[in-house]
C-alpha cells in the first residue's frame, strides 16, 4: 500500500513529516495485552507499569554450581512455570534460546509451545522467518478454541527486530511482521542499536536514532493494518567503549531506557524498553544494584512494559532461574516506588496524630490506621532477609541465594500448569509432530 513515502536514487526511503505525525495520531493506544487467564490481562496505557522477562540468552546460569551451561528447551518451560507464580513479574517473553533444538522452525515452534504451556500470563516470542508464523498461529488457534477467539484475545505478542541499525530494514523480520499483523498478533517494534557501534555514542543521539527507527516501524504496521496494536520499542543498548562489550547494568543504560520511556510518553504511545540486564554473572550484590537501579528508574519514568527485568545476567548472555525469584522481590519494591505516596486527607493523618498525641498512648502500635494500612500501604518481600542479627544467627545465617534455590526446587517439583488439558495437548502433539518437550515434563 502506498502511504506517501518516497524512494530516492540513493536507494533510501524518506518519510514526510506529515505522514509520521498522521501515523502517530492514528496509532493504537490504551489496548490490552491478554493472558490465557484474564486475571493476567495488562492494560497498556498512560503510565501503567508492567515488568516482565525477555532476551535470547544462550546460557542458563546454574546458581547452585556457580557455572554456565547451554540453555535448553526444558529451561524455557521451567522459567515459565516459575514466572507463573511470581506476583511481580507480569508477563513472560522467552528469555533463552533452546540450544538443544537445532532446526530453526522447530526452535521457533517449540519455544512458543514451552512458553504457552508453562504460564497463563501474556507471552512474547519471535520468529526467524515468515513461514514459521502460520503453523504457530494454527497452534495458538487450537489452544484458544478457534481463530476468532484468539483474535479477540491474542495472548501472544511478537518481538520484532524489523530494523538493522543504523536505519536499515531487516528483510526476514519484516516478513514476520507482516504475517503477525495479518494474524492479529500485537507487535513490539524493537530497535536495538548499540551505542558507539550501531548507534551514536552520544546518549542523546542514540535516542534520536532509536525513536526515528521505531516511528518508521509504526508507519510500516499501520500501512498494513491501521490501528494494529504496537508497542513503541526503542531499545538502544550501551557499549562499554573501552572494550565494545555490551553493558546492560550500567547507569547509562538506565538513562537510555528512562529517556525512551519519556519519548513514548511524549507521543502518547504504548512504550516498552529493557532494564534489569545485569552485567553481573551471578545473583550477587552487583546484580542487585544493577537490576534495582535500572528497573526502578524505568518504572518511575512511566514505562508501560519493562522487558528483561528479571532473571537476566551477563548482559543478556545468561539467564538464572533463582534470579527470577530474587528479582520478584526486587520488582515488588520497584512497583511500590512507582505507586508513590498517598497524599489524601486521611493519609496525611492529622486527626490520627492528634488522637495519639492528645488522647492515646503516645505511639501508633495497635492504632486502627496502622492495622488498616499494614496490608495495603507496605510491601513485604517473600525471600529477602529482614531478620534481626540475633534471629538471623539463630536461623543458621540464611543467604538469599540459598533461599532462592530452595524455592526454585519447590516450585519446579510442585507447580505444573494445567490450563492446556491433556486431551488438547494430545491433539496438539498429533497435529504438530515438531513438538519436542517430553510429556513427562508437563506433570509431576
Amino acid at each position: 500500500m502506498r502511504v506517501g513515502a518516497t524512494y530516492g536514487k540513493d536507494q533510501r526511503l524518506r518519510f514526510p513529516r506529515a505522514l509520521v505525525l498522521d501515523t502517530i495520531a492514528k496509532a493504537a493506544r490504551n489496548f490490552t495485552l491478554h493472558g490465557q487467564d484474564p486475571k493476567h490481562d495488562m492494560l497498556v496505557q498512560g503510565r501503567r507499569v508492567h515488568y516482565g522477562t525477555a532476551g535470547a540468552a544462550v546460557h542458563l546460569v546454574d546458581a547452585e554450581k556457580r557455572e554456565y551451561r547451554e540453555s535448553q528447551l526444558q529451561d524455557i518451560y521451567d522459567a515459565a512455570r516459575i514466572v507463573d507464580v511470581m506476583d511481580n513479574i507480569h508477563f513472560f517473553q522467552r528469555p533463552m534460546v533452546p540450544r538443544d533444538v537445532v532446526d530453526p522452525f522447530e526452535m521457533d515452534f517449540n519455544t512458543l509451545y514451552a512458553c504457552v504451556s508453562g504460564t497463563t500470563k501474556h507471552i512474547g516470542t519471535s520468529f526467524s522467518v515468515r513461514e514459521h508464523v502460520g503453523p504457530a498461529l494454527q497452534m495458538l488457534h487450537a489452544i484458544a478454541g478457534g481463530e476468532e477467539k484468539f483474535r479477540a484475545r491474542p495472548f501472544v505478542s511478537n518481538s520484532n527486530c524489523f530494523v538493522v541499525p543504523p536505519m536499515k530494514f531487516a528483510e526476514d523480520a519484516c516478513g514476520v511482521l507482516e504475517e503477525c499483523v495479518k494474524g492479529g498478533i500485537p507487535i513490539l517494534l524493537l530497535s536495538a542499536g548499540q551505542t558507539g557501534a550501531t548507534a551514536p555514542a552520544a546518549i542523546g543521539g542514540a535516542i534520536v536514532q532509536a525513536v526515528a527507527e521505531v516511528l518508521v516501524g509504526l508507519i510500516y504496521v499501520n500501512a498494513i493494518e491501521p490501528g494494529h496494536p504496537c508497542i513503541f520499542g526503542a531499545w538502544p543498548f550501551v557499549s562499554d567503549l573501552r572494550t565494545g562489550a555490551m553493558s546492560g547494568g550500567s547507569a547509562e543504560q538506565a538513562l537510555l531506557t528512562s529517556a525512551c520511556a519519556q519519548m513514548a510518553q511524549f507521543y502518547d504511545l504504548p512504550g516498552g524498553s529493557p532494564a534489569g540486564m545485569a552485567d553481573a554473572k551471578l545473583p550477587d550484590i552487583q546484580s542487585g544494584y544493577e537490576k534495582g537501579i535500572t528497573n526502578v528508574m524505568a518504572g518511575l519514568s512511566g514505562l508501560n512494559l519493562i522487558y528483561e527485568a528479571a532473571g537476566m545476567h551477563a548482559s543478556l548472555l545468561g539467564f538464572c532461574l533463582e534470579s527470577l525469584i530474587i528479582d520478584n522481590d526486587m520488582l515488588g519494591q520497584c512497583m511500590r516506588c512507582v505507586r508513590g505516596i498517598d497524599l489524601s486527607d486521611d493519609a496525611l493523618s492529622v486527626d490520627t496524630i492528634a488522637d495519639i498525641c492528645l488522647n492515646g498512648p503516645g505511639h501508633y502500635l495497635g492504632h486502627g490506621q496502622t492495622l488498616k494500612l499494614m496490608q495495603t500501604e507496605y510491601f513485604y518481600p517473600a525471600i529477602a532477609d529482614r531478620l534481626s542479627p540475633k534471629e538471623w544467627n539463630e536461623k543458621g545465617r540464611p543467604e538469599i541465594v540459598q533461599r532462592a534455590i530452595a524455592e526454585k526446587r519447590r516450585i519446579l517439583a510442585s507447580h505444573f500448569p494445567s490450563h492446556i488439558s491433556r486431551a488438547l495437548d494430545d491433539r496438539l502433539r498429533a497435529r504438530f509432530p515438531a513438538i519436542q518437550l517430553p510429556r513427562k515434563s508437563l506433570a509431576g
